[in-house]
């Protein structure tokens, strides 16, 4: 692929956006290689996964501007979902997913991390949803999981706006869970990366599962959701062994991920 770089540390996967020169923006070929890399992903051995963009400037300044400019209403459309399938597919993929955010996160770079997991960025992270002082709403996600992170207030305020915000604003409301030097980065994402990729795997697919499932609905069908993939953990040999291990106050032998 041309514009994405995968590698495997351990049982670790990362996905890197590459076009530097566009300072990683996102047009529909970038956008198919991202549906490519996430698809050839073995979920069997790798247990977590990071995205990241390259270069120290920026993770995704966007989606690409000179690609939407001339698009009709039918063509805006296609390109709006063509980036919420990749999202949706990202946000709903099996194993976790960690955006090292590293630089500019605007617009559909924004979105993208908000797909994940878990966000993690540099000190000169700059994140927003600039697309109404292009005349458009966000397209890729932003105004419906934006609120869902942050609460509705501050959604909108973002987004109304088209302020950018800064990595500690947004470790203040939330949007990230941690700010780094840019230099500590990627270990930081390697480390939180394996701490999941060292707990029982099966069990961690589940309770991704029973979140995003579960806060789709109300809480009694919440805690259904909940109740099935809690019982059928209790048909792993990863349960067997977690259990075992505590009862003979010793550490894991290994998780399978049966």
């Amino acid at each position: 692929m041309e514009f994405i770089k995968y590698e495997e540390k351990g049982m670790i996967g990362i996905i890197t956006i590459s076009r530097e020169k566009a300072l990683n923006a996102l047009n529909s070929e970038v956008l198919g290689e991202i549906e490519k890399a996430f698809d050839a992903v073995d979920i069997n051995n790798i247990r977590c996964l990071i995205l990241t963009g390259a270069g120290e400037k920026s993770f995704v300044a966007g989606a690409d501007i000179a690609e939407m400019s001339t698009c009709t209403k039918a063509e805006g459309e296609a390109f709006g979902k063509k980036g919420n399938d990749v999202f949706r597919k990202i946000e709903t993929f099996p194993i976790p997913v960690i955006a090292a955010v590293n630089g500019f996160a605007l617009g559909g770079g924004c979105e993208i991390a908000m797909s994940c997991d878990i966000r993690i960025c540099s000190e000169n992270a700059i994140f927003g949803q600039p697309e109404v002082g292009l005349g458009i709403t966000p397209g890729f996600g932003g105004t419906q999981r934006l609120p869902r992170i942050v609460g509705v207030g501050m959604a909108k305020q973002i987004i109304y706006s088209a302020k950018n915000i800064k990595a500690d604003e947004a470790l203040r409301i939330g949007l990230v869970n941690a700010v780094y030097p840019q230099a500590e980065l990627m270990a930081q994402a390697e480390k939180l990366a394996n701490t999941i990729a060292a707990a029982a795997p099966i069990a961690v697919r589940n309770c991704k599962k029973a979140i995003n499932e579960g806060l789709q609905v109300d809480m009694d069908k919440a805690i259904v959701i909940e109740e099935k993939l809690f019982g059928s953990c209790f048909e792993t040999e990863d349960q067997k062994e977690g259990m075992k291990a505590f009862l003979e106050k010793r550490k894991v032998e290994k998780f399978v991920n049966k």
